[in-house]
């Protein structure tokens, strides 16, 4: 099983370079604070370094952070909030089994079934981390997750 990263384009549309913004559209970041979750694989890792200095991305191995965020930015097509009902759409009985299963790999079944992949996010509290400390985009590693929740 492959390792479920997460992206967010932490930098704006202006002075985007075309070959960067086609990637961005593909990778579904259309803009400023949004996420999404892909599986590791040499194609989305060619498309994360092309578009690298306009996000940042990291891997994601709390279910917690997963769950959490489902509930609060989850959505299914038609913008519909994850309720009981959405959830039953997907075939789960609560938003802890689909981050399990979105965890485990089942992201694609989950999207065929209606679940938006992209999460809209707010800027971060308190800012990005300052230059010296962390980087401001690029590769977090596990650390990507503290950057998710404070833009939950």
């Amino acid at each position: 099983m492959s390792k479920l990263l997460a992206v967010v384009r932490i930098k704006g549309t202006m002075k985007v370079p075309m070959d960067v913004r086609e990637t961005l559209d593909r990778l579904n970041l259309k803009k400023k604070n949004w996420m999404a979750f892909y599986y590791d694989s040499p194609a989305v890792r060619g498309m994360i370094k092309r578009a690298g200095r306009y996000v940042a991305w990291g891997e994601v191995e709390n279910q917690d952070l997963i769950q959490e965020l489902l509930k609060k930015r989850g959505r299914l097509k038609g913008e519909r909030r994850l309720d009981q009902k959405a959830l039953e759409q997907l075939g789960c009985k609560a938003v802890e089994e689909l981050a399990g299963g979105i965890l485990n790999g089942d992201l694609k079944a989950y999207r065929n079934k209606g679940l938006i992949n992209i999460f809209k996010l707010t800027p971060p509290t308190g800012g990005l981390p300052k230059a010296g400390s962390s980087p401001r985009w690029g590769y977090y590693g596990s650390d990507i997750s503290t950057l998710i929740s404070c833009m939950m």
